[in-house]
């Protein structure tokens, strides 16, 4: 028990099956359902085959995190505290405005036509404004990027992945571009919030105290 104490923080990532459950609570429609599809969306093609990297998101979130956890230990828990504050602000704002997005209908019998099947069986068409796909790889890019750990291969991979997860959202027809933009702009809301503002706070009030010193 004492060689597994160091690993004790990674039980912090339970709550992404708590937060999982209560998603199920939220994953349906409510008595007025709004589109934010545009013109842009419907521009947008279905290609079935990024249904590969939508369906491998919560599996990259959990390696990332992971890998964090043991190379960076600040910014995993930065992440979990971000992830957790992300999911319940979506989870807040489906209750209240509730989207939806047109699904094509998928006829195939090919691997990737059955993997977008049972997506879209899995996962009802709500919950999509902002979409946690998008901001949970948008959050993980990030935390990469400021990152003592990070090198040139693992940026790449990491942003690489992120980048087309978020893509996946689209042209798999599980969101619209409104979901991607709004959940982008929620982490950067957090995380100006809770890592930057209080450290510039602390910073115009150290020179305020240094002012007043040499006065």
């Amino acid at each position: 028990m004492q060689r597994l104490r160091p690993l004790a923080p990674l039980v912090l990532m339970l709550v992404f099956p708590v937060l999982g459950s209560i998603y199920q609570l939220v994953n349906h429609p409510n008595d007025r359902v709004y589109s934010l599809v545009t013109q842009a969306d419907l521009a947008i093609p279905f290609i079935k085959y990024f249904a590969l990297p939508y369906g491998v998101w919560i599996f990259y979130i959990y390696a990332c995190l992971v890998y964090l956890f043991f190379k960076d230990r600040n910014l995993y828990y930065r992440g979990i505290i971000l992830y957790t504050l992300c999911a319940m602000t979506c989870y807040g704002i489906y209750l209240v405005f509730q989207t939806t997005v047109p699904r094509p209908v998928v006829t195939g019998s090919d691997p990737f036509s059955e993997l977008v099947r049972f997506i879209y069986k899995r996962d009802q068409p709500y919950n999509c404004f902002p979409s946690i796909h998008c901001f949970s790889s948008y959050l993980v890019m990030r935390l990469f990027l400021t990152s003592k750990a990070r090198s040139r291969m693992i940026m790449i991979l990491v942003s690489t992945m992120s980048i087309l997860i978020i893509a996946s959202t689209q042209f798999v027809k599980q969101h619209v571009l409104w979901d991607a933009v709004s959940a982008i702009a929620l982490v950067e809301i957090y995380h100006f919030v809770i890592y930057v503002l209080p450290g510039a706070l602390r910073s115009r009030e150290k020179v305020r105290q240094q002012k007043e010193l040499q006065a």
